[in-house]
């Protein structure tokens, strides 16, 4: 049986993302349906004692225990939003001793952190990064706005990251390509033929810039979905963002699109928990999203870890077209678009054979995105043979 610690990053601090949760459940899902022995490594925030941390962790390890990790957990306080150059200084529940001697038994560290601290990689004797943010990653190591330390293996889930297809470079390194995973037994079909509203879920603005030489712009959900705000009115589909906003800005732009035909919600009310993101998901008809400006720059062919949960659970998706792709559907269960027009023709074939389209969702990710497929690949390439480490099945 491998012993896999995972390295996610920021889940803690992050509480109101219930999605944010998922990217990294679906591998350690993943990875537990394969056989390993999962531990959840993670630096957060301190609130400045170590009675404060206990509250504030209290949540997150009983619902860590629901997933098969109760017992499984390496945290550690972290003065910042980073980890510091150095080994943590304590783990939570863990003696030192106990920490180290899983790091020195683990057969791979599968890491998300990019600014991971390198005197913590050392202690692994296999380490193997897991690049979520294709085109972008690549971009902000070549440009020296990010300094990754080295690792054994290099896996991205960009289609185009290291092949010539790619419109950035693949900084030296040798990259393996996975797809990303949604956990199957996490994300039941569920077919509902009332169900009403394509939906997304997302973060509104942010402090996201593009900064390249002479150019530099906005890369948030915000300008993509902008640039699609007049899709109600080519449509009767009902139309949904569930987004997290905070500022007079936002205020102001809510105001806008619900004039503009879309119903909008607040996601910390309606999925700012793992469970209450799953239940938003499995309600709505389908998703509509848009992707951000980076993603049509780089041509990364990038899917969203949301849209895995949405085609899981029998949810069609009509999602902004990305770049050429060999391996993403388009036309059943799955459409990509790249207009107006286009959008809103695909919520007409879809709502023209629904239940055609629910079942062709949860195919897809059957076929592409199972996640028990996803962890037997990188066991596979960072441990070596298949036949040197036990499949459940």
């Amino acid at each position: 049986m491998p012993t896999v610690v995972l390295s996610p990053f920021s889940v803690i601090n992050f509480s109101e993302g219930g999605g944010h949760f998922w990217v990294y459940m679906q591998y350690a899902q993943g990875l537990l349906g394969s056989g390993c022995d999962v531990y959840w490594m993670e630096a957060f925030r301190s609130r400045g004692s170590r009675e404060l941390d206990e509250l504030m962790l209290a949540p997150f390890r009983a619902r860590m225990e629901q997933f098969g990790l109760g017992d499984k957990l390496i945290l550690y306080p972290s003065d910042d939003a980073t980890i510091a150059d150095d080994l943590p200084k304590e783990y939570m529940g863990l003696a030192r001793s106990e920490a180290e001697a899983i790091f020195e038994r683990a057969d791979l560290l599968l890491n998300f952190h990019y600014a991971i601290a390198p005197k913590l990689l050392a202690r692994f004797r296999r380490t193997a990064l897991v690049d979520i943010d294709p085109g972008l990653l690549q971009f902000w190591i070549s440009r020296g706005q990010l300094s990754v330390p080295r690792h054994d293996f290099y896996f991205t889930t960009g289609e185009t990251v290291g092949t010539p297809a790619a419109r950035f470079p693949d900084c030296g390194l040798k990259w393996i390509h996975i797809h990303p995973p949604v956990c199957l037994e996490c994300w039941p079909f569920f077919f509902e033929q009332r169900a009403e509203a394509f939906s997304t879920v997302s973060n509104w603005d942010s402090d996201d810039w593009i900064v390249d030489k002479e150019e530099t712009y906005e890369n948030t959900k915000r300008v993509a979905f902008l640039e699609f705000a007049d899709l109600p009115r080519l449509t009767s589909q009902p139309l949904e963002l569930a987004l997290f906003m905070k500022t007079e800005k936002d205020v102001q732009d809510r105001k806008d699109l619900e004039q503009r035909g879309w119903r909008i919600r607040h996601s910390r009310d309606v999925a700012g928990t793992p469970e209450a993101y799953q239940a938003y998901i499995r309600s709505s008809r389908g998703e509509f999203s848009c992707a951000k400006r980076s993603c049509l720059k780089f041509q990364n062919a990038w899917v969203s870890d949301r849209t895995l949960c949405y085609l899981a659970s029998g949810k069609p998706v009509v999602v902004q077209h990305t770049g050429p792709s060999s391996r993403l559907p388009d036309g059943e269960g799955m459409f990509r678009f790249s207009t107006l027009k286009e959008a809103a023709r695909a919520f007409s074939a879809i709502n023209n054979d629904y239940e055609k389209h629910s079942r062709a969702a949860r195919q897809i990710a059957e076929a592409l995105f199972d996640a028990k497929q996803v962890a037997r690949q990188i066991l596979s390439d960072a441990l070596g043979s298949k036949n040197a480490w036990p499949i459940s099945h």
